[in-house]
């Protein structure tokens, strides 16, 4: 079993907060094993008859539990979850919970009650560049190409069927039992568009035209597919400029194994690693700022910035995504910094060991790895 101490290091942090922590990601994403890798733990299959009649008194299970962590696996199969978990945090304050699913905690009509001021809310994303060596993966090039979900990521070779019955999990289990969605054939094309057109600007009516389904639709399955993780939508950022886009956010898809698998990539051209470098950059960010406070800019002429944090009255800071370094041009920075002179200039990219700052274009830059990346 490998362990995840970045992943651990923040459960526990967490638990220091709320005596639950919610931990969801896609379907076979790790929660189960990260899960299974803390130590003095009572761990249950919510999924198995047995656990769920079990868990039925919810008093008498707790007053039984003889470890100081408990962990309710897929804890979204039961009856009642949100009944479970508030008496174990209200009635034993002392005991730390780990509850998973494959969606936001916002996701499920069974939880009647949000357990707000008792949880946090950990996104397991696929594996981090940072942990590649935990998995024995020295082949950026592997990780682009099929992705960060261990099965696929560790299979001696690639398999192609995964992706598809992956999907054809992923809507049995997590989309019908989660939400009324009745037009699979709809769906699955529109989850399949969203990945090909991930890293783009997201088009209504071009998503429709491409799933067979109508703008509102759309709409909605969008939500599904935000609330679940396969897809992040990223909204502009605009401070008043007239020639901002104010509107119009971009989507990604959850993983760059997908990404490439929905648009036919079998190898990866230059242009290729870019796109999904910039997907990775994307992860790792996803676990520091939360999906609503990260942003991109662009303004009518195309002029773009990958990413931007806003920071208050510190300004917002700029994070381009370089495969090559020497390729930076620093342009686009140079529009965006003219509107928002202030905070940190970033250029992310694999190539440099050891992070620098030096003047491009009249601005200070730091090019960085995204191991060294400061947020």
């Amino acid at each position: 079993m490998i362990t995840r101490p970045f992943w651990i290091e923040r459960i526990e942090n967490y638990w220091k907060k709320a005596p639950i922590v919610w931990l969801s990601g896609v379907r076979r994403v790790g929660k189960t094993t990260l899960a299974r890798s803390l130590e003095n733990t009572l761990y249950l299959n919510c999924d198995l008859p047995s656990v769920q009649e079990l868990l039925a008194e919810p008093e008498a299970f707790y007053r039984s539990v003889g470890k100081p962590v408990v962990i309710f696996d897929e804890v979204h199969q039961l009856r009642d979850p949100s009944r479970l978990l508030k008496i174990g945090a209200d009635a034993y304050p002392s005991l730390k919970i780990l509850a998973t699913g494959s969606s936001t905690l916002a996701a499920t009509h069974k939880f009647r009650d949000s357990l707000t001021g008792r949880k946090r809310n950990l996104h397991l994303v696929p594996v981090l560049y940072e942990e590649l060596g935990l998995f024995d993966i020295g082949d950026l090039d592997r990780r682009l190409l099929r992705g960060g979900l261990p099965p696929t990521l560790l299979a001696k070779e690639e398999d192609a069927e995964f992706y598809a019955e992956w999907m054809d999990s992923y809507y049995a289990r997590d989309v019908q039992e989660l939400f009324r969605v009745e037009k699979r054939t709809g769906f699955l094309k529109l989850v399949e568009s969203v990945l090909r057109l991930s890293g783009g600007q997201m088009e209504i009516t071009a998503l429709a035209d491409l799933s067979g389904l109508s703008r509102p639709t759309v709409m909605s399955y969008l939500d599904v597919l935000e609330l679940t993780h396969v897809a992040a939508r990223l909204r502009p950022y605009a401070g008043g400029g007239t020639r901002e886009l104010v509107r119009q956010p971009k989507i990604y898809g959850f993983d760059t194994g997908f990404v490439a698998y929905a648009k036919g990539w079998t190898d990866l051209r230059s242009e290729d690693r870019g796109l999904l470098w910039e997907h990775l950059v994307l992860e790792t960010l996803l676990t520091a700022v939360s999906a609503s406070k990260l942003m991109y800019w662009r303004d009518k002429d195309g002029r773009e910035v990958d990413f931007v944090i806003p920071r208050g009255r510190a300004g917002v800071d700029a994070i381009e995504c370089k495969w090559n370094a020497s390729h930076f041009d620093s342009r686009n920075l140079r529009v965006f910094r003219s509107l928002y002179p202030n905070g940190k200039n970033m250029v992310v990219t694999p190539h440099v060991p050891i992070p620098y700052t030096r003047k491009v274009g009249g601005l200070q830059v730091t090019f960085t790895g995204l191991e060294q990346l400061e947020l």
